[in-house]
């Protein structure tokens, strides 16, 4: 069985790679130091225009933890309605309480504001208290999948839980392995029997062409954020689809 290639992508041209070198689905995201938020309707609109694998977006108001207000919610439930009119195949989002637990209220709201779309509860889960109490909760609420790394800072140092997850959920769910995501876990999580996609950066940074640089004016601690920009490696895209295939 073939095992989809999802990849979070930062910008326009990256997302347009992503297409090209045959990733199956896009995470459109901003924010790549926050790990990923909101990104705006006229980049989906574009590239609504431009491609035709599906665009799955973020909805994440600001970086930090994931118990959010009532108002950030409030936001949320707008931004869904918003770039779901603007096409948006899908959404990625996840709320968790002020202990660690999965607000079911929350995200049952946000649910019906997707209207049906599939919906990612994101890497949320990973900060969660208890990952078997958030799977059945997630289930529950009717998400179509979890992006995981296994409650570790990478999918190889979670593996071992991600396995379990996996058997754990079954079919019910798919449980999808993110953060770090090797082409070799593929092989090692397919023996489970419900590997379903695997969500992979791929990323890669290329040289801008700018050509000048104040070096007294800085807007970011990573020094490649104004002399390269965030890219897709085709190598890494093919290692994972001659595994995915």
């Amino acid at each position: 069985m073939s095992v989809a290639l999802e990849s979070p992508v930062f910008n326009v041209e990256a997302a347009l790679d992503a297409a090209e070198f045959g990733v199956d689905r896009l995470e459109l995201c901003a924010n790549f130091p926050e790990g990923g938020e909101t990104p705006s309707g006229g980049m989906l609109k574009f590239l609504k225009t431009e491609i035709d694998i599906p665009v799955f977006v973020m909805i994440r108001p600001r970086g930090g933890d994931f118990a959010y207000s009532r108002k950030e919610l409030m936001v949320m439930k707008r931004d869904i309605e918003l770039l779901g009119e603007l096409g948006a195949d899908g959404f990625v989002f996840g709320v968790l309480d002020t202990h660690g637990m999965v607000d079911s209220e929350s995200c049952d709201s946000l649910l019906r504001a997707a209207s049906g779309k599939p919906c990612t509860f994101h890497r949320a889960f990973d900060v969660s208290a208890d990952y078997f109490d958030s799977l059945e909760k997630i289930i529950s609420c009717g998400f179509d999948r979890i992006l995981t790394s296994g409650g570790k800072n990478s999918v190889t140092e979670g593996l071992e839980t991600l396995k379990g997850l996996m058997l754990k959920a079954q079919n019910r769910i798919s449980i999808m392995p993110g953060g770090g995501t090797k082409p070799e876990h593929v092989t090692e999580l397919k023996k489970t029997g419900y590997l379903k996609e695997v969500h992979a950066s791929c990323k890669t940074w290329i040289p801008s062409s700018n050509q000048y640089i104040n070096p007294d004016v800085s807007f970011s601690d990573d020094s490649r954020s104004f002399t390269h920009h965030l890219r897709i490696d085709q190598g890494v895209v093919d290692s994972f689809l001659e595994v995915l295939k």
